[in-house]
């Protein structure tokens, strides 16, 4: 069985004591800062040594010329254009209504409102390579302009030809990328958030990728506006009931697991039947995969069929696995979203798979994982804006107010903070 069988009936709350934490991303950090630190000293050059040492790909030209964008998405099949545009058009709508509106307060004669301002440039990352993720590139890129950011770049790893696949350069130009750069992991990064000859600095980075490149943005961080969540290996918590169909909850383990090694893939459920059969039919769905190496891959370190004893049980467990990904393929899905405390995105019944929100449901596919939906939310327009405040007082304000300004100030010890209020009294 690809699934390891976990049994945590009983447990209560002993559950964050038992069940299997990710991976320590401490086993990457070293590797990552020898990386970023190389980029930060060597620039350009350090990206065509680590783009050769870690893709195989010698590369002349890191900036990919935005005339290859448009005859990409020229090239690239109407079937695919349509989808690439269909979701698109979804994602900013729902990124439109995502966007906040500015604060505004008045009263006792201070009067508080906020500047809602874009930052200047907004790194994103794509996964690339071996495969290929368009789709990412819309959610990245899409809520940086619908946010208003004035230049929007793009890093991915190159292809063995040393080219970007159409459908990610095709995306790109639908989602209005002004830089595309033919580099990955680590090193994109790196270059992203400090710059070099070719590629300039950006305010805010942001995308999936490997443990590498997860690792490379939380070490980036503070130099360059990074999204708290930590958006690495793809997850999926499926529960399930003795009423899911079969088929359609194995295949939806498969559908994060075929991403590759080191993400997750729970099944959770009170039925050992369910557990079993579930569990078969993914086996068969492995063996007869096209990306059979990743999925037995992701299934051998993080693939677990977790017995509770019930609903509420099964919704306390996804709760500390906190997943990117939480499926409720049962009947009274609606009835356990209440209990639900940490995911990434919720999935109700067996008719939204989570394929869904990786492409076209609108709201973004870019979430936390590694159990930062404890304090994480997914990608959005407010990752891409700083909110100022603007305060305004008259003088009753300061009759009224500044009383207690000087009565804290003289607590604190900060005499000209006291001064300030009384000269103006």
């Amino acid at each position: 069985m690809a699934l390891q069988r976990l049994d945590v009936r009983g447990l209560g709350d002993r559950l964050d004591e038992v069940l299997p934490r990710p991976a320590p991303v401490e086993s990457v950090a070293e590797s990552v800062a020898a990386i970023v630190a190389q980029v930060r000293t060597e620039g350009d050059s350090a990206l065509r040594t680590l783009t050769a040492r870690f893709d195989g790909v010698e590369i002349d030209d890191i900036a990919v010329d935005p005339q290859e964008m448009k005859a990409a998405l020229e090239r690239i099949p109407e079937r695919l254009r349509d989808a690439l545009e269909v979701a698109h058009r979804r994602i900013a709508d729902y990124h439109r209504r995502d966007a906040p509106d500015p604060v505004q307060m008045s009263s006792e004669g201070i009067s508080v409102t906020e500047l809602v301002r874009p930052v200047a440039r907004a790194g994103c990352y794509a996964p690339g390579g071996l495969a290929r993720y368009p789709s990412t590139v819309l959610m990245c890129a899409t809520p940086a302009r619908v946010a208003g950011v004035g230049e929007v770049v793009l890093c991915v790893p190159p292809r063995p030809d040393g080219r970007i696949d159409d459908a990610s350069l095709a995306a790109a130009a639908i989602a209005g990328v002004d830089e595309v750069f033919r580099i990955g992991g680590a090193q994109a990064v790196a270059a992203m958030a400090y710059g070099t000859e070719t590629v300039r600095r950006v305010d805010v980075l942001v995308g999936p990728g490997n443990r590498y490149v997860a690792e490379a943005m939380r070490q980036v961080a503070g130099a360059v506006g990074v999204p708290a969540a930590f958006a690495g290996p793809s997850e999926v918590l499926v529960v399930a009931g003795p009423e899911t169909p079969v088929e359609l909850a194995a295949m939806d383990l498969a559908v994060q697991a075929e991403h590759g090694p080191d993400g997750l893939a729970w099944l959770v459920s009170w039925s050992e039947r369910t557990l079993d059969e579930v569990g078969e039919a993914l086996d068969r769905i492995v063996a007869a995969s096209p990306r059979r190496a990743e999925l037995e891959a992701t299934l051998a370190s993080g693939g677990y069929a977790c017995l509770v004893d019930g609903p509420e049980e099964a919704i306390a467990v996804a709760n500390v696995v906190a997943p990117e990904h939480l499926e409720l393929m049962v009947d009274d899905g609606r009835r356990l979203l209440d209990l639900v405390q940490s995911a990434g995105a919720v999935f109700l019944g067996p008719w939204s798979p989570a394929a869904l929100g990786d492409y076209v449901a609108g709201p973004n596919h870019v979430l936390p994982t590694n159990r930062s939906a404890r304090f994480a939310s997914a990608l959005s327009t407010r990752d891409f804006r700083r909110h100022i405040h603007v305060v305004e007082a008259n003088r009753a304000a300061l009759d009224v107010l500044g009383p207690h300004v000087v009565a804290l100030a003289e607590a604190e010890g900060l005499d000209a903070h006291a001064r300030s209020i009384e000269s103006r009294r």
